[in-house]
């Protein structure tokens, strides 16, 4: 599998995505002997459950055998993205509102560090409050990489 089969993967992919009220995040292609195709898959309001993912699993596995050009062996995963893995749609800041995150930005070539809460999404910005109880705006263009801070209780 190459570039070309991940751009027909996504076309075939967004439209089961959303049919299960989910969005289409990613599609990575991990080789090994067997190459594993991961469609990462996200929800605006909750959480990514087994079923849905079962679903989609289900529906695209039909969608991708009936193409010709996926007639080798691979192996199909449908998850959510996790915690480890950095926020790439603006749609999942919003989801993550009131949640800690580690935000790296940058303004005019200069790169930053924060860690604060997610307070607010506006139109094209992000409101982070530190610690001190002080607020930062930032433009999704300023964003290079925001993690979200797993809590343990």
């Amino acid at each position: 599998m190459n570039n070309k089969d991940l751009d027909i993967i996504k076309k075939i992919a967004g439209p089961v995505v959303e049919k299960a009220g989910l969005f289409l995040l990613d599609v990575e292609i991990k080789h090994q002997k067997i190459p594993e195709l991961w469609v990462l898959v996200e929800s605006e309001h909750g959480g990514v459950d087994l079923d849905s993912c079962s679903k989609i699993s289900n529906e695209l596995g039909i969608e991708l055998e009936a193409l010709d050009s996926f007639q080798s062996r691979y192996r199909l995963n449908v998850s959510s993205p996790g915690l480890s893995r950095p926020l790439s749609d603006k749609r999942q800041f919003a989801k993550n509102k009131g949640r800690t995150a580690k935000v790296k930005y940058s303004i005019e070539d200069n790169y930053y560090s924060i860690e604060g809460v997610i307070k607010d999404v506006i139109d094209d910005q992000i409101i982070i409050e530190k610690q001190n109880g002080s607020q930062l705006a930032l433009s999704f263009e300023s964003l290079v990489e925001t993690k979200i801070v797993p809590k343990f209780s």
